[in-house]
């Protein structure tokens, strides 16, 4: 197998002054193939909030770029977060965000996903699949985990209505 090349993906400064300030989500994801991980930069604008979710299946580090705001967790309450943090979210454990005046920019790393899979739903009665769009987050293209979340556990993103 042929080694990737090696070397700096992004620079959140330079991400960041290239884009509008009002724009919030998902900024930047990696991609190169034959990852092992999946990393995602996000920012959230001033004031904004990432609802109460749970990641069922994958451990999921957070390192605070810039900004701050606060975590909340089933397992350790409330944190303040500050530029230069790293949280351990373990898989499991309920956890919320707030942006703090200052807006929040943050890297998420977990392991890699397998790749969404299409199959037919028809069942002795025959049938299709019912759509879940909705589910499609647009900031990192995965399915939302819990049925009616309005946010993207992995990114922040806001799923379509």
């Amino acid at each position: 197998m042929a080694v990737p090349p090696v070397g700096v993906l992004v620079g959140i400064a330079e991400l960041l002054h290239d884009l509008p300030a009002d724009r919030g989500g998902a900024l930047w994801r990696l991609s190169e193939e034959g990852r092992q991980l999946d990393a995602n930069v996000i920012r959230m604008l001033p004031g904004a909030r990432v609802a109460d979710h749970v990641e069922p299946d994958l451990d999921v580090l957070l390192c605070v770029a810039s900004g701050g705001g606060r975590l909340e967790t089933d397992a350790g309450g409330r944190q303040e977060l500050a530029a230069g943090c790293v949280v351990w979210l373990p898989r499991g454990v309920h956890r919320a965000l707030w942006a703090d005046e200052e807006g929040l920019v943050y890297v998420t790393v977990h392991g890699r996903r397998p790749g969404l899979a299409i199959r037919s739903a028809a069942g002795p009665e025959g049938g299709e699949a019912a759509c879940l769009l909705h589910r499609i987050c647009p900031g990192c293209d995965l399915p939302a985990e819990e049925t009616g979340a309005r946010y993207c556990s992995r990114c922040g993103s806001r799923l379509p209505s």
